[in-house]
Order: C-alpha cells, then structure tokens, then sequence
C-alpha cells in the first residue's frame, strides 16, 4: 500500500515537473520562419518537446548532441502538411541555446 502511494507521489511530482518544463519551454523558445516567432506553446509543441527532452535532465550531464539529436527527431509539418522539417532546423541557435539553459536549470531542481 504504501509503495503505491510512492509511485503515485512520484508520478504526480514528475507530470508537475513535466508541466512546469513545457510551460518554460513554451515561453522561452520559438520557430523562426522569416523573421516570424512562433513560440511553441503557441504552435502546441512544448508538451511534446518537453516529454522529449524530459529523460535528459535525469541524466549525468545534459549534452547539446542530444538535444539536438531529439529535436531532429521532432517532426514540423508545414504547408499543409505537403512537407516536414525537424525541428532542429526551425530553431535559432539563441533558442537552442535558451533551451539547453532551461533544462540545466530543472535538472539543478531534481
């Protein structure tokens, strides 16, 4: 019973953590087309990059290798739907750089 209640707690404070990661995600970091912000709380993609990103910041150290690694994974359909782009190649350097900084920081808090 009491294990249960363990895994519960664990599993409420990670879909906080989850929560507070894709809120700061969504706020800091941004597509760039043509000059145009789009931040991914706007675009419905921080929860999605957020899951994504989460097992690193569980992790020894977080390497920018493998962040760039799971945002080239992410997928963007644009026109439609007609074309997909990784993520990474959406993203300005800033932003990446912003990103890495945020998962430093919640990885400083667990």
């Amino acid at each position: 019973m009491l294990s249960n209640l363990v895994i519960f707690m664990n599993q409420t404070n990670t879909t906080e953590l989850l929560e507070a990661l894709a809120a700061e995600i969504g706020e800091n970091v941004y597509i760039d087309i043509a000059k145009w912000h789009l931040y991914l709380s706007d675009a419905k993609m921080a929860r999605l990059v957020a899951e994504k990103l989460y097992p690193l910041i569980t992790d020894q150290a977080i390497y920018e290798n493998q962040v760039l690694e799971v945002l080239a994974s992410i997928t963007v359909k644009i026109a439609g739907g007609k074309k997909e782009l990784p993520l990474s190649d959406l993203l300005p350097l800033q932003c990446q750089v912003n990103l890495i900084d945020i998962l430093e920081k919640y990885q400083r808090e667990i």
